[in-house]
């Protein structure tokens, strides 16, 4: 059975519980610019995901910009976060929290038009 069809454990919910405590800490004009992303927890990037990575992927954002002209057909823009590599590479507990948290203002840059360059410039690269 694919793991996205799996059973929710406790470790499932705690994580879930962690992302939603990082989304709920951000300002509120971030929150109200992410009204329309939808965040999604997924095991670990497929092979696409990863394709020209140079790192270790944590998170991924798909979507138009804020202040880009969508067109006429765009998909709603999503972060898929990975909870796979965030546990294997920081555990549990405050860690964890914290990647968490950097990892999704880190997506938030790509939704606000950043390059990595600057999301890395400002620290969270």
């Amino acid at each position: 059975m694919p793991a996205r069809y799996r059973k929710r454990n406790l470790e499932d919910i705690a994580f879930e519980r962690e992302v939603a405590r990082a989304l709920n800490g951000l300002p509120k004009w971030v929150q109200r610019h992410l009204a329309n992303v939808a965040i999604v927890i997924e095991d670990e990037p497929g092979p696409d995901d990863k394709e020209g990575a140079e790192k270790r992927l944590y998170a991924l954002y798909h979507g138009v910009p804020v202040g880009v002209d969508p067109g006429p057909f765009a998909m709603p823009a999503r972060i898929i976060i990975y909870w796979r590599p965030l546990v294997a590479d920081f555990g549990r507990g405050s860690c964890l929290r914290r990647e968490i948290r950097r990892t999704i203002i880190h997506e938030i840059g790509h939704h606000f038009g950043m390059s990595e360059e600057e999301i890395t410039r400002l620290g969270y690269g």
